[in-house]
């Protein structure tokens, strides 16, 4: 028994990287999940691995339609809503002016509207109920500009602001709010293979974290006890000069 056993999250992004590690560290704490993402084939092979504690659904964060019906049907089919973790993301990086606009509006669309949305979705709910957690996954470059990333800098500027703002609407209500900020993530995006020895030269050399690291920290957060909320948890690998 922990302090998450019999919780239901909502987890989006959670075919692969911090998605996919954090859907199984919240699954070895007794949660159920429902998992969000688009591939529906990677989908099926979580919930292979614990029938009775995850729900897919196939479905793009970036669809405005997406948030009301992952929280409408939470809802339905599970009677209960816990934990919010809006997590989907995608990157552009470089310079701006190599940056197509299409790439620029499908980021915004995933990394800042998908975040909105779901929030404002789920958020009604929990407030009612006087308890819940809410948790974005945003970025170091939330915090600091990085000029080699300026449209994704951007985004996780946007989802700071906006976790600081909804957490200072809703602090009285019992709902808690935060971020956590990772650092370089050794994950799919960046050609990593958990367990592979790519990986493990940057964990040795301190350069990279693992997608489990930060699925860690988000069991963390999530375990205070609930007059305490971190609001943002910034981890980085050792040696990430930033």
């Amino acid at each position: 028994m922990t302090a998450l056993n019999g919780k239901v999250a909502v987890l989006t992004g959670a075919s692969s990287g911090i998605g996919l590690a954090t859907a199984q560290a919240l699954i070895a704490e007794g949660c159920h999940v429902v998992a969000v993402a688009r591939s529906a084939d990677k989908l099926a092979e979580l919930a292979a691995t614990a029938p009775d504690r995850v729900t897919a659904i196939a479905a793009d964060v970036a669809d405005p339609a997406t948030a009301d019906r992952v929280v409408a049907e939470t809802l339905e089919s599970l009677g209960r809503l816990d934990i919010v973790l809006p997590n989907a993301g995608i990157y552009v990086g470089g310079d701006l002016v190599d940056a197509a606009q299409s790439d620029i509006a499908a980021l915004v669309a995933t990394n800042v509207t998908g975040v909105m949305t779901l929030v404002r979705a789920a958020l009604p709910h929990l407030v009612a109920q006087g308890a819940g957690d809410i948790l974005v996954t945003s970025s170091v470059s939330g915090h600091q500009d990085i000029e080699w990333e300026p449209v994704y800098s951007a985004s996780k500027h946007a989802v700071q602001s906006f976790v600081h703002t909804v957490r200072r609407q809703t602090a009285e209500t019992g709902v808690r709010i935060g971020a956590v900020a990772p650092g370089v993530v050794l994950n799919p995006l960046w050609g990593f293979t958990h367990g592979s020895p790519e990986e493990a030269e940057q964990i040795a050399a301190r350069t990279g974290i693992r997608s489990s690291d930060v699925a860690e920290a988000i069991v963390f957060m999530l375990t205070r006890p609930p007059h305490v909320v971190v609001r943002d948890l910034v981890l980085l690998p050792t040696g990430q000069p930033i």
